[in-house]
């Protein structure tokens, strides 16, 4: 036995040998002298502290730092410190090095990136979440070093690429957190392959059966597409190579989860998606003549095939924040169908795939300031010292992923904002006083108010007073990370002013009253008063929204009131709720069981039914909620509040019904209604607590909520329903 075991341990060091090599390969391209030297001290020192750690699956846990340092390499093109970093980057956390080691080691700028890797430790805060501190923490780290996130999402992407034996809520949570939050970020940095395969591994955890059902379905007709693309590029090729130009002509399939969203947005089948794929035109063209090369093969594919005009997006002539560009149109291919083409270079192909790490390299020739301006505006947020964590963290995703446009000042430059922006966005982007002045805006020569969605291409003037001042439904607007801090931050100096004076008056009333001005007894005041804090008991008394009679009202109530502040209740509430849920025997929650043992309700903005995958989140003031896995708003639950977040499943105990809504569209006919109705009633006896009907030009569409007892239920009724002459889909929708 013992033989069969030492026989197991070779094999393993050989494989970790062979990765060691493949690692080495993958360096090459950005070597220079005594990098492999570096790069051998780090993998030794990883193995060693790794050495008796084993992952989930039962690997050797030094393949995953391997394979972290092969992403950053390979995937992203990082050079030998970030290897180094990445082949270290959990020795700090899991194991007994210090980073004063890494730093005498390696030096002060590895540590430091380490640093910012090492998950944050310390005082669990109630009111923020281990998540986004540790978020917030890496961030902190960006605006020194870009290479602290680009790690980052190459551990998560080896994560996510391995995360079959984590148990399945893990999978749900870290799914969850990367849809929410690493996705975006890649989005942002520029590195498209990886955003594309974090958003499809996400989907595969959290919708793993529609995710099954359209990589099924891309597989069937791969034979079908390839021809396809084979006939549509041949003609291209050849005019391509008359002209003299050099190109790469592939086609690329669309990405899982975009497809999912094409089919959400527009609601239609697998069936209807069209732009299954994309073909790429890559150009191999001197950087002097990249422009016009684009645009000469522009020309040249929509001479062949007639090209849809709202459809050209040109990215070669301003380039997206990110530093993306290319030219995108979708052209009318031979058998009728809408075919997406992007025609890039090759450096610009290199910039799509790596992102910042491929603009490094072309500097000199590349405007680079996108990625510099964007890193300036996270410093803007992070220097904002009050905003809460998660606060933060939703206006940072707010600006991750958002299209740009481009608009114009009065004097002809060009500033670069979120789709969906403001004029009073716009004031805060040129100066944070101009914002604070503003007092509307003439966009294109008119006057409109500061409310005004800005347009791609408006020129902007703002017109700004001296007696203007921040107002808190200013912050309703905006949708600028930046404008909402400025915003935030002015009122809270406001509010502290009008505090001040409501302090000084309190102070003089309760005097009058003979009664003691301390902490114990404002807390006891704001309790009375039905207020949050003091700081809001001393602004509606400066506002006099508090006098004296109603200070004689709180004296004649002499009901002994604790001192307890709302938030310290708030904790102990969440505090028993845990632990009565996850107490030793109940791991799991129990659905659809008596009600006696813990108080749970379904959550309306998903409506789960049971054989709905589910889980089971606390909220303060309403027990347990209970939510489908893929409701709308389970991954920002569960990448924010991960600790609140209990494992549920349904038990078959009672036929309980539970309501949820169908949406049916069809051709109408005489009867179809009745038809309908009939199948429901008859042969599901199914109750209907509503419908609502709408014919418009001989297309049907109702919506219908019922109560039915399980998925099964559910699953069945529909089947039947798309049986019924002239129904053409069906779907569930949530409240």
């Amino acid at each position: 036995m013992k033989n069969a075991l030492v026989i197991d341990l070779e094999a393993e060091k050989q494989e970790i040998l062979k990765r060691y090599r493949a690692l080495l390969r993958a360096c090459k391209p950005t070597m220079q002298r005594g990098d492999k030297k570096e790069i051998r001290k780090a993998f030794d020192m990883a193995l060693e502290s790794h050495k008796n750690m084993r992952r989930k699956s039962g690997e050797p846990y030094i393949y995953h730092p391997i394979a972290v340092a092969q992403i950053a390499a390979e995937e992203i093109g990082l050079g030998t410190t970030s290897i180094v970093c990445a082949l270290l980057h959990d020795v700090v956390e899991d194991t007994d090095i210090t980073l004063e080691d890494i730093e005498r080691e390696f030096g002060k700028k590895t540590a430091k990136i380490i640093d910012g890797l090492t998950k944050i430790s310390g005082v669990f805060d109630y009111n923020s979440s281990l998540q986004a501190e540790n978020f917030r923490k890496m961030l902190l780290t960006l605006a020194d070093d870009v290479r602290v996130i680009l790690i980052k999402l190459a551990d998560r992407l080896h994560n996510m690429r391995t995360m079959d034996f984590m148990p399945r809520q893990k999978q749900l949570k870290i799914a969850s957190e990367t849809i929410y939050l690493y996705a975006p970020l890649a989005h942002r940095l520029g590195l498209y392959a990886i955003k594309s395969e974090l958003e499809d591994l996400s989907m595969k955890y959290l919708e793993p059966d529609t995710y099954k059902y359209i990589a099924t379905q891309l597989n069937e007709k791969k034979a079908e597409r390839t021809l396809f693309i084979k006939r549509f590029v041949e003609p291209i090729n050849e005019i391509l190579a008359e002209q003299g130009l050099t190109a790469d002509i592939y086609g690329r399939p669309k990405s899982i989860h975009s497809i999912w969203n094409k089919m959400k947005s527009k609601n239609i089948p697998f069936e209807e998606v069209y732009d299954l794929f994309a073909i790429r035109i890559i150009l191999d063209s001197p950087p002097e003549n990249e422009k016009a090369d684009c645009w000469k093969a522009y020309s040249i594919v929509t001479d062949l095939y007639r090209p849809n005009p709202d459809r050209l997006r040109d990215w070669v002539s301003s380039p997206k924040g990110n530093g993306y560009e290319s030219l995108h149109t979708t052209v009318m291919g031979p058998k009728g169908q809408w075919v997406e083409v992007q025609i890039r270079t090759q450096r610009m192909n290199e910039i799509a795939e790596k992102g910042f790490a491929a603009h490094w390299k072309y500097k000199e020739s590349s405007n680079d300031n996108g990625l510099d301006q964007w890193i300036m505006k996270v410093r803007e947020m992070l220097n904002n010292p009050e905003a809460n964590a998660l606060d933060f963290l939703d206006d940072f995703k707010m600006n991750l992923f958002s299209d740009e446009i481009f608009i114009f000042t009065p004097k002809g430059a060009l500033l670069q904002l979120p789709l969906g922006a403001t004029a009073l966005d716009f004031a805060f982007e040129i100066h944070t006083d101009v914002g604070a002045k503003c007092i509307g805006a003439k966009v294109n020569h008119k006057l409109v108010p500061l409310s005004y969605k800005l347009q791609n291409g408006d020129q902007v003037e703002i017109i700004t007073s001296g007696k203007q001042a921040p107002k808190e439904d200013w912050l309703n607007i905006v949708v600028t990370a930046k404008a909402k801090s400025k915003i935030k931050s002015s009122l809270k100096e406001e509010k502290r002013k009008i505090a001040e004076m409501g302090k000084e008056t309190l102070e003089r009333k309760l005097k009058s009253l003979k009664i003691t001005y301390n902490t114990d007894n404002l807390n006891k005041l704001s309790y009375f008063f039905k207020l949050p804090s003091t700081q809001e008991l001393f602004i509606a008394v400066a506002k006099g929204k508090i006098e004296l009679k109603d200070l004689k009202d709180y004296l004649a109530s002499e009901k002994e009131i604790e001192n307890r502040g709302a938030e310290k209740n708030e904790h102990q509430q969440i505090d028993a709720l845990l632990s009565k849920v996850k107490g030793p025997e109940s791991d799991i929650l129990l659905i659809g069981e008596d009600l006696q043992k813990i108080d749970y309700t379904l959550a309306a903005c998903c409506n789960p039914i049971p054989g709905d995958d589910v889980f089971g989140f606390v909220t303060v003031n309403e027990g347990i909620k209970i939510h489908r896995t893929n409701c709308p708003n389970a991954a920002q639950l569960m990448a924010n509040y991960g600790y609140r977040v209990v494992k549920a499943k349904w038990n078959r105990q009672k036929e309980l019904t539970f309501l949820t809504g169908l949406h049916i569209i069809g051709i109408d006919d005489v009867g179809l209604i009745n038809n309908i109705t009939k199948v429901i009633s008859n042969d599901f006896k199914v109750n209907m607590r509503s419908i609502t009907v709408d014919t418009d030009n001989g297309i049907f569409d109702g919506s219908i909520m019922i109560f039915v007892n399980d998925k099964e239920h559910l699953d069945n009724l529909i089947k039947n329903l798309l049986e019924v002459k002239g129904v053409t889909g069906v779907t569930r929708f949530d409240a």
